[in-house]
């Protein structure tokens, strides 16, 4: 057996975006955050690291009091509705979270207003008035969502008051052009108010040191993060007029007040260690991730997210001192469906509960794994989801494995032959498993996923031309001994691709090592053992057909 990494039992957190519990995820979140960090946290786990993966649901975006005010229900309702569809969508994908956690836990508040309070000491949060929107026939301030306009760098005419959908570039709602109230769709005014600010300008030279010192970050990150800052940080109000939030840990600005929520959601990171530390029985746990040199930091988002992960939370690290900053944000570019950006808000794409219904968990993972937009906006369409899976998942590698535990069964009545001595072209095989694994492997720490998946699966396809090569169906009518060596080849290339897909594939696989009665030692190829008795043979995947065209 050949192990394609040492184990190290290096901490490694993989820190996945929070998603809002304001509407059901579509399968472009699925495919730019959560998959990617799944998968990359699975190998981490393969080779012997100490994993912990977390994340959770936002339920103090102004996203949720949006919906919530046009269903007529609290926050708190509507976010619990959808945490709990996450929740069940996580499971019925195979996700293995360590903690998917909520920020509206006593916990997130208290850690929270700890980072609020450890800024404010060490003077990098300040009181300040300001001029923000006021509605005056709702009679009240506009948090950010609560405003809609034209974006001043792109011209978008629906951008949002924190964001712009179409450039990516944060706002701040005086920024709008036109600006407009989603309570009353009228111009709001400008009225002074009182809040905090985070004085992210202070930390200019120290971010732009550090990201221009990062190796092996994907371009769009850096070129972004530091464009972004060659701008000028500003100082950002990190409260708002709202009345669902985290408390405010001082008494300064009276009530009505709330901390913001992209100053609360990235904290879920640390609040989350923290959590699970706590269930662990180890309150001084989550350090082990957080305040030890030798662990690494991977922050899987959306594109749109990067100026939060690569400029706010890595400044507010810094400011309260002595917690590890990111060692990679492999932000994914969106995904398009028919040329448009996937979007809950604009209900562009297929929902993650959509996807469910019509694809197998792992045939899902597949189509999606195969077509990350990790480098470049990938446009996606369930015909080609379906053809990824028809051709590449079914014929390449769901075929391999059928048509070989098939025939050891045809003709050794499933048990795992004995094989002659190995020639050249049988050790070739397997040693172009383990390099496959290898090479795998590196592409995968690297979170180059999409090359690692297609890695694997050119080495199925090798295992698929040795077997058409040496055709063990027409040597099973002249020479038996020829035909147990080249089907016990096989079983024991499968048992080291399964592996290989184990990250990408958690159910089919993992049925794979189990009818082979192997468990893995690391990302490399376990040994099946000869005499082993297989299971019946069952298809992992069923072939998917094409949906019906508009009008058929």
């Amino acid at each position: 057996m050949v192990r394609s990494r040492p184990l190290s039992n290096q901490p490694i957190l993989v820190a996945i975006a929070w998603p809002y519990a304001s509407g059901s995820r579509h399968i472009g979140h699925l495919a730019g955050a959560y998959l990617p960090g799944d998968i990359f946290a699975s190998y981490q786990r393969l080779v012997g690291n100490r994993v912990l993966m977390v994340s959770g649901s936002d339920f103090h975006g102004t996203p949720i009091t949006v919906r919530a005010d046009d269903e007529g229900v609290t926050p708190e309702e509507l976010a619990t509705r959808y945490h709990d569809e996450f929740v069940s969508q996580w499971d019925a994908l195979g996700f293995s979270w360590d903690l998917y956690t909520k920020t509206s836990t006593a916990n997130h508040h208290s850690v929270t207003q700890d980072v609020f309070t450890k800024l404010l000491e060490n003077g990098y949060i300040e009181r300040r008035t300001s001029e923000q929107l006021y509605d005056p026939e709702a009679g009240r301030f506009l948090p950010d969502r609560y405003v809609e306009g034209t974006c001043p760098h792109c011209g978008y005419t629906d951008a949002r008051g924190d964001q712009c959908e179409n450039c990516g570039r944060t706002l701040d709602p005086v920024e709008l052009i036109d600006p407009r109230s989603r309570f009353t769709g009228s111009t709001p005014e400008l009225r002074s108010t009182d809040h905090f600010f985070f004085l992210l300008s202070k930390f200019e030279q120290p971010l732009s040191d550090w990201l221009k010192s990062r190796e092996g970050w994907r371009k769009h990150v850096v070129n972004f993060a530091v464009g972004a800052i060659e701008e000028g940080l500003p100082d950002r109000a990190i409260t708002r007029d709202l009345d669902w939030g985290v408390d405010i840990p001082v008494d300064d600005l009276g009530p009505g007040k709330k901390i913001y929520v992209w100053f609360d959601a990235v904290i879920g990171y640390l609040s989350a260690s923290k959590e699970w530390s706590t269930i662990q029985g180890d309150e001084e746990l989550w350090r082990t991730w957080w305040q030890n040199e030798d662990a690494e930091h991977y922050y899987f988002i959306g594109k749109d997210n990067v100026t939060f992960h690569s400029i706010f939370w890595p400044a507010m690290l810094m400011g309260y001192g002595g917690l590890n900053l990111p060692t990679d944000i492999p932000a994914n570019q969106f995904v398009t469906f028919k040329g448009g950006k996937a979007s809950s808000s604009r209900g562009v794409g297929m929902s993650i509960s959509e996807a469910l219904e019509r694809f197998e968990p792992d045939a899902l993972r597949y189509a999606l794994a195969a077509n990350f937009p990790e480098m470049s906006d990938s446009d996606i369409s369930e015909e080609e989801m379906i053809r990824r899976v028809n051709d590449e998942l079914v014929a390449t590698w769901g075929n391999l494995v059928n048509r070989v535990w098939a025939m050891t069964g045809r003709y050794f009545e499933g048990i795992v032959p004995q094989p002659a001595e190995l020639d050249a072209d049988d050790q070739a095989v397997l040693d172009g498993v383990d390099a496959t694994l290898l090479a795998a492997g590196t592409e995968i720490a690297e979170v180059r996923l999409k090359a690692a998946l297609g890695t694997l699966m050119a080495g199925a396809q090798d295992v698929n031309t040795y077997l058409s090569t040496l055709e063990p169906w027409k040597t099973a009518k002249v020479d038996m001994e020829r035909t147990g060596t080249t089907l016990y080849v096989a079983l024991q290339g499968i048992a080291g691709l399964a592996v290989g897909l184990l990250p990408y594939l958690p159910f089919t696989s993992q049925q794979v090592l189990d009818a082979f009665g192997v468990a893995p030692s690391g990302y490399a190829r376990p040994e099946v053992a000869t005499g082993h008795q297989l299971p019946p043979v069952k298809p992992l995947f069923t072939k998917m057909e094409l949906p019906a065209a508009d009008g058929a």
